[in-house]
């Protein structure tokens, strides 16, 4: 399907639900608007892509998503400039990252003309929903799922994929306390921990529970062999900043190749940063954080952005961390990342899209 023949159906709302959304206090993921884009696999090619308004599906009891997991999804964002025009951050990256996901779980390939074009013609269309207020953008969602209606453990046959979009605010409201977990694991070697797989995430959530119950935010993951080395979190990536040098845990089979993550990292080099990908060890962060030596440790995602973190809770004992000046790399590369994705400085690196 090439692009100058994609053609897509457009249905658009009778009446916006634009007017009930509060865009001075937006929750994460509360308000959704007022379309999405469609497009279903069958006999081994896309068709029927149409953007409808938004609204519940109608699936079989034996969907086969719903039994067997097949399902993967992506993270994206949407901003406005000055002039009122709407970007997209890095969406390339999101689709080709969609495509690994989709390959592991025996998913099909998703043509980067479908992705963007259904992408774009959304954005388009909904392009009112896409805040200006500070800190605001407009969370994507594209996602594709299993749709053959059977009971059987195999690759689906069929699939549907689906983008919608939602305004939203900052996902925490402060600094998050997180806790170094060492009995339940996220992700093992040779499994499906670096991709954006829904199981993935159903699995995080009785850990988080109770890491939740003792007061902390979130969790950071730790390998499953040893419980000694640092992955990531339930939500984003995770960086530190020790001895003036950003130390990032290197992208593997069990950790995420976030799309921020792999932004700061390429700002931090622009900017001659020092930069070390690499194992990193809690021993080696425990004692940053008891000689002083530990700057920042932050997440870093497309829901959370940058989200410097206030502690580190290892094994009952609690690390509080300094507090983030104007000054910090954290609080420079996040502002500097913001002023990309809304237009307000050149963007040097060629992540931002003008739909």
């Amino acid at each position: 399907m090439a692009a100058d023949t994609l053609h897509i159906e457009i249905e658009q709302v009778k009446q916006s639900r634009l007017q009930e959304v509060d865009f001075e206090n937006l929750v994460f993921g509360r308000n959704i608007s007022d379309h999405m884009f469609i497009a279903d696999y069958k006999n081994g090619q896309w068709q029927d892509l149409r953007i409808v308004p938004y609204g519940d599906l109608s699936l079989s009891p034996a969907t086969a998503a719903l039994h067997y997991g097949q399902s993967i999804f992506e993270g994206m964002k949407a901003y406005k400039n000055d002039s009122g025009e709407v970007l997209l951050f890095r969406a390339i990256d999101n689709w080709a990252r969609f495509n690994l996901s989709a390959e592991r779980l025996c998913m099909p390939y998703i043509p980067e003309e479908v992705f963007m074009g259904g992408l774009q013609e959304l954005i388009k269309l909904d392009s009112g929903w896409v805040p200006d207020q500070e800190g605001c953008s407009l969370y994507i969602r594209p996602y594709m799922f299993a749709t053959d209606p059977y009971i059987g453990v195999k690759p689906s046959d069929s699939y549907t994929f689906i983008i919608f979009t939602s305004p939203v605010g900052t996902y925490y409201s402060k600094p998050p306390r997180v806790k170094i977990e060492t009995e339940f694991i996220r992700a093992a070697e040779g499994g499906t921990g670096a991709t954006k797989c829904a199981g993935n995430y159903a699995g995080s959530l009785y850990p988080a529970k109770l890491a939740q119950e003792q007061g902390f935010d979130q969790l950071i993951w730790t390998d499953a062999r040893e419980h000694a080395y640092i992955e990531e979190s339930g939500t984003m990536n995770i960086l530190f900043v020790i001895d003036n040098k950003l130390v990032a845990p290197a992208v593997s089979s069990t950790i995420l190749d976030g799309v921020t993550r792999r932004s700061i990292l390429g700002v931090a080099r622009h900017w001659d940063i020092t930069v070390e990908e690499r194992r990193v060890s809690i021993k080696e962060i425990i004692d940053a954080l008891e000689e002083g030596r530990m700057q920042a440790a932050f997440g870093a995602g497309t829901a959370v952005v940058v989200s410097p973190f206030s502690s580190i809770s290892y094994e009952g004992k609690e690390y509080f961390l300094p507090e983030i000046d104007e000054d910090s790399f954290v609080s420079k590369v996040k502002s500097y990342l913001t002023d990309i994705r809304t237009g307000k400085t050149e963007d040097l690196f060629g992540w931002t899209l003008k739909v």
